[in-house]
């Protein structure tokens, strides 16, 4: 498997990826391939940090890390994480957090934020985010709302967490 930047010439194919990856998921509205779209565009984009996994050349998942405010802080968020259905449960989605997590650190940043399952993002180095004092700016589970210390020399930070406007949320 190799993990790189996505290019350009990789977006259909990943809004593809993304589709097929959210269309049976549980908490989903639907709306993830049009989100990735216009982070894209957004101020809050980092090409570094929008990843894609390939299997013999072809693009089977992709990750994008957005900027995010924490207090005065700028850090990141992991939203969406996407593998092709039948490439999960193989450890991709795994892999490109952890590459995520590796550039973000080089990139000076020292949290990433994320909404979803515990069980899984824990394996990843995730806890709750109220363990940091960081909150969400909605209501959700605190089991599902978490941070990951991407580099143990980063300051503290806390605070409610102010997203991108392409996520519709603040």
């Amino acid at each position: 498997m190799i993990i790189r930047q996505e290019t350009q010439k990789d977006y259909e194919t990943v809004g593809e990826v993304v589709k097929s990856a959210f269309e049976s998921a549980e908490h989903s509205d639907g709306n993830e391939p049009e989100l990735v779209r216009a982070l894209r565009k957004s101020h809050a984009f980092i090409p570094e940090l929008s990843l894609v996994a390939e299997i013999t050349g072809k693009i089977v998942g992709h990750i994008m890390f957005t900027k995010i405010r924490i207090g005065d802080a700028e850090e990141l968020a992991l939203a969406p994480l996407s593998v092709l259905p039948e490439y999960q449960r193989r450890g991709i989605g795994t892999e490109l957090i952890k590459a995520g997590h590796r550039i973000a650190k080089k990139l000076g940043y020292g949290y990433s934020v994320v909404l979803g399952s515990a069980a899984y993002y824990s394996k990843t180095g995730y806890l709750p985010a109220g363990q940091f004092d960081i909150r969400p700016p909605f209501d959700v589970p605190d089991e599902n709302y978490m941070v990951c210390r991407l580099d143990e020399e980063a300051p503290s930070v806390n605070g409610v967490v102010r997203y991108a406007k392409e996520f519709g949320l603040n």
